[in-house]
């Protein structure tokens, strides 16, 4: 079937792939110069840095991401390794131990840190181990068949029975029922920060999973529980930019096409029915399929006409709750990090007040740094990304997508600059050692992406606010994205696209029957 892609971000790429690769005759149309969006790594004077992408999930052997690129034949274009990060409040610190002191050793750290708290951290624990547990559960139950998925979905529910009353609570009633000191809830809660949601809007179930423990020491084992292995967080040697190159290689290989520079204006619908795009400069694409990925607004009411939509698409679409945006600083220096920070990542939270941090962001209010910012040195990992003796660093924090107070337009340098001087509190001399520099605004994001409101990580996860649904009730119309049912993340943008582009082939494979 003749098939139109809108995007080339991973989860375009992802569909696409696999959909050429099923026979599909596929055209991507990308409206930037160059392909990835913010999964793309930015080079410059001889250094590389990525431009969304950090540490990520399901990269590791059986885990999603993987799986899928497996599927794909390509995995073994894509590099990883595991790796982790630490987290730095004003009164303590959690980095990893010179030496291994066991996968609960931040448990033991935080009960010496305050001792009147050990009773709730070690429930705190209990409860990170069965919620855990119950992912390793569910995913087994999902690969069994016959009477062991009737075993495996007993021991789930059973699993799951003293956690049913917590079912509805969010991330403040979960940690208000462990901890009392502001500390520890900001520990586990700051995360939040990072995806604009308050914790009073969160899944509280879902705390544990946004604070894995692998994530803060890669030595810690994934087989620590019979259940099954718990995920590892991974980075991309050589950038992200590899792993964009690896799907579009794929996607070339059978024999699909991508158009860079070319703007997507309108879905066009023929008797309810996707029927191709028509494109910037009057030209159309006939299709008998359209995956749109990107903005839901801009696609659903800008693409289309939202009077043209089935009412509960366009509510649904309404309802999206979008994060804000970040101000990101990539600089290139003649200075090593290690004295200062001992790892490739560093969290810095200036506030215990996640909940109040979020809020002032919404509202437009940007803390330039106050709040938090992470130190990201992805030349450890991949010395490519630097000439030799240097190193590419990135600095970056949540913004407002528009500041209340002036335009980014007006303040970006003046911004850059003082988060840059929050930086060096943590690694002296970072400016006077900086040999390139590259500030990406709300603004320069809003444009990369080609959003109205630049969503750094797509849908918030506000429960009861999924994402834009990916089967849209328009035949012969997806949705993929971080925007999407799926959310943010490159691990669910990947494998929502792959599972989308699945269901596509079974729909066609039950029409031709």
């Amino acid at each position: 079937m003749e098939t139109v892609v809108i995007g080339s971000g991973l989860s375009g790429l992802t569909a696409a792939c696999s959909l050429a690769q099923a026979g599909h005759h596929v055209t991507v149309f990308e409206q930037g110069a160059n392909i990835g969006g913010v999964a793309a790594t930015l080079r410059r004077d001889g250094f590389g840095w990525d431009l969304g992408p950090l540490n990520v999930e399901g990269f590791g052997p059986g885990e999603p991401v993987q799986g899928v690129l497996s599927a794909l034949g390509l995995a073994g274009r894509v590099r990883t390794m595991r790796a982790d990060r630490g987290i730095v409040f004003p009164d303590f610190a959690l980095w990893k131990p010179e030496v291994y002191a066991g996968p609960y050793w931040r448990r033991e750290r935080l009960k010496a840190l305050f001792p009147e708290e050990a009773g709730g951290i070690d429930a705190y624990y209990r409860f990170y181990d069965r919620m855990l547990d119950l992912a390793a559960l569910a995913k087994r139950a999902e690969a069994a068949h016959g009477p062991r998925r009737l075993l495996a979905q007993l021991r789930l529910a059973l699993t799951f029975l003293p956690l049913r009353r917590m079912s509805a609570w969010s991330a403040t009633q979960v940690l208000d029922h462990f901890f009392a000191r502001p500390e520890l809830k900001a520990l586990y809660s700051g995360i939040l920060a990072d995806f604009v949601v308050r914790p009073s809007q969160f899944q509280g179930l879902g705390i544990p999973f946004v604070n894995v423990e692998q994530a803060f020491d890669r030595r810690m084992p994934l087989d620590i529980s019979p259940a099954g292995p718990r995920p590892s967080f991974s980075a991309i040697l050589g950038g992200c930019g590899t792993l964009v190159e690896a799907l579009a290689g794929g996607l070339r290989q059978a024999g699909g096409a991508i158009h860079s520079g070319v703007v997507v204006e309108r879905i066009l619908l023929e008797d309810g029915r996707a029927r191709g795009v028509a494109l910037a400069g009057g030209q159309t694409a006939a299709a008998d399929l359209v995956v749109a990925s990107g903005g839901a607004r801009e696609t659903f009411f800008g693409l289309l006409d939202r009077e043209r939509l089935p009412e509960p698409l366009a509510t649904r679409v309404d309802e999206v709750q979008l994060m804000e945006s970040v101000l990101m600083v990539h600089v290139g220096t003649d200075l090593d990090p290690r004295p200062y920070q001992p790892g490739e990542l560093g969290y810095y939270y200036g506030s215990y007040d996640i909940e109040g941090a979020v809020d002032r962001v919404q509202a437009g209010d940007y803390h330039e740094g106050r709040d938090g910012f992470l130190i990201y040195v992805p030349s450890l990992h991949s010395p490519e990304l630097a000439p030799v003796g240097h190193h590419a660093v990135t600095v970056y924090t949540v913004a407002p997508d528009r500041l209340r107070e002036g335009t980014w337009a007006e303040r970006g340098e003046e911004l850059a600059d003082t988060l840059l001087a929050c930086a060096e509190r943590i690694v002296p001399g970072l400016r006077a050692h900086t040999r390139a520099r590259v500030v990406l605004t709300p603004d320069d994001f809003r444009v990369l992406t080609h959003l109205r409101h630049h969503s750094f990580g797509g849908c918030s996860p506000v429960m009861g606010k999924p994402g834009a649904p990916h089967h849209t009730g328009i035949p012969g119309l997806w949705f993929v994205g971080a925007q999407s049912e799926s959310a943010g993340g490159v691990a669910n943008v990947i494998t929502g696209a792959y599972k989308t582009a699945q269901l596509v082939l079974e729909e066609c494979a039950a029409q031709r029957a």
